[in-house]
């Protein structure tokens, strides 16, 4: 019996020929199928060279387990959730890598109503299963059929905003070449039906799995300059960029600035509490004061999660929260199954800077200049225990206030830092954070003193 490696935290991913094959791919639609049993499930597959075999591998293992499939063609993850949910079906499949490297290819999977699997839901059953690639006969065989979810995404995606009190707008949008393309079509069509008067500046907007301009993940300092241009370039009022599969969007003001998803975060709980008080917010502890600043000052209940989606969905449904946020640029909506969507956050924005006929870095400057962070540094090292170990043993005499949610916060009063192992690669990740003027020492202090004793 083989063991499959490319089965992650959350998801499936791996190495195309060494860790993810056809035959892999056959395997793990095959397992879900037996698993489930579903009667019906939607896949899709990104813009990657490798999607559209893999996609069809496991469609084939699906129809072979006796599940019917809707093909939605080429989508990003969030509308296979979309589907799960909105559809008469009993889960989805979406193939791809999100923004891993060319070689690379996965696949993240979702029960019915859009529930995720994780390692700790069901992903290990479909491993060993399809490790041990002994499966059931099955009487009859699942047919499948293609189906263009795109209409009814669309129209889901207005219910967010109210399009007669849009002002105009002119918004640069990149896709990365990724599979945002053709949703940004869509949108820009329904807004030109409705008069919304926005403009879209598209760069990199064609599908393309060569990806010439390079794998399409803006939280990469090397990746923004393109859009930062564009907007600079076109007297734009945002810019928008959005990775792979497009279920994380980056913004920029109109002055280029990329804006870190931490303060996202806050704008778009303070977009919910407006038309809401008493909602309950669920953020990830990485970064925090400004969300709960935000949160309190608008009447909101702050609830804190582990890291990662699977965490902060059973969180939101465990308290019916509208809105989920993470720092890493992932957010969540009640009325989106409590699933993430990189569309939602930009729609909920432009509906921000029209209702307070702001620009966006008017918005988030006051937060910013209030809680500086320091953004996510990640460090390659030999034991992230020991590591996280030996900053908690520098900082005891300070005896800061210590949270163990995820990974380790220690809150020193006017600054905070957490401290945490990554669930998807080798890493330790960095999060620091200070309440501005009120702290002794400035960030990039913070910054040097941590990275010292991380690496020294």
């Amino acid at each position: 019996m083989t063991q499959l490696t490319c089965f992650k935290a959350y998801d499936i991913r791996g190495e195309l020929g060494k860790e993810l094959n056809e035959d892999i791919a056959y395997r793990i639609g095959r397992a879900y199928g037996q698993i489930y049993q579903p009667k019906t499930v939607v896949v899709g597959c990104d813009v990657r060279l490798s999607s559209e075999s893999l996609k069809q591998a496991t469609i084939q293992g699906l129809n072979d387990a006796g599940v019917n499939v809707l093909d939605l063609g080429m989508t990003g993850t969030e509308e296979v959730y979309f589907g799960a949910f909105h559809l008469d079906v009993q889960g989805g499949i979406e193939v791809t890598a999100s923004h891993n490297p060319m070689n690379y290819n996965g696949m993240k999977l979702v029960r019915e109503n859009a529930r995720p699997i994780s390692a700790d839901t069901g992903l290990k059953a479909i491993q060993q299963l399809a490790e041990q690639n002994q499966f059931a006969d099955v009487a009859v065989k699942g047919t499948t059929q293609s189906y263009n979810i795109l209409p009814e995404f669309i129209e889901h995606l207005m219910e967010y905003i109210d399009p007669a009190k849009i002002r105009p707008l002119k918004l640069v949008v990149n896709a990365g070449n990724g599979a945002a393309g053709h949703v940004i079509d869509a949108i820009e069509e329904k807004f030109k039906a409705l008069s919304v008067p926005v403009e879209f500046i598209k760069i990199h907007h064609e599908a393309d799995g060569t990806f010439p301009n390079g794998i399409p993940n803006p939280i990469l300092v090397e990746n923004r300059g393109s859009t930062r241009d564009a907007v600079l370039a076109h007297g734009a009022d945002m810019g928008i960029a959005w990775d792979g599969d497009f279920d994380r969007c980056f913004l920029f003001d109109e002055k280029g600035q990329f804006i870190e998803g931490y303060y996202i975060v806050g704008l778009l709980a303070q977009a919910f509490l407006l038309k809401q008080t008493g909602e309950k917010i669920v953020h990830d502890p990485r970064l925090l004061w400004n969300t709960a600043d935000v949160v309190e000052k608008n009447g909101g209940v702050l609830i804190q999660s582990k890291s990662g989606h699977s965490f902060i969905k059973e969180k939101m449904r465990e308290h019916n929260a509208v809105y989920g946020g993470e720092m890493s640029a992932h957010h969540y909506f009640r009325d989106f199954a409590y699933c993430d969507s990189g569309m939602i956050p930009w729609l909920l924005t432009v509906a921000l800077l029209s209702e307070t006929k702001q620009s966006l870095s008017t918005l988030v400057e006051g937060m910013i200049e209030k809680f500086p962070c320091s953004g996510e540094i990640n460090f390659k090292v030999a034991d992230t225990q020991a590591s996280i170990q030996k900053i908690f043993d520098h900082y005891a005499s300070q005896n800061p206030e210590i949270d163990q949610t995820d990974g380790i916060s220690l809150n020193f009063g006017d600054w905070r830092l957490n401290l945490r192992a990554s669930n998807t690669e080798p890493l330790l990740r960095l999060n620091i954070e200070s309440k501005g003027i009120h702290t002794r020492r400035s960030m990039d202090e913070y910054v040097k003193e941590l990275t010292d004793l991380i690496t020294g």
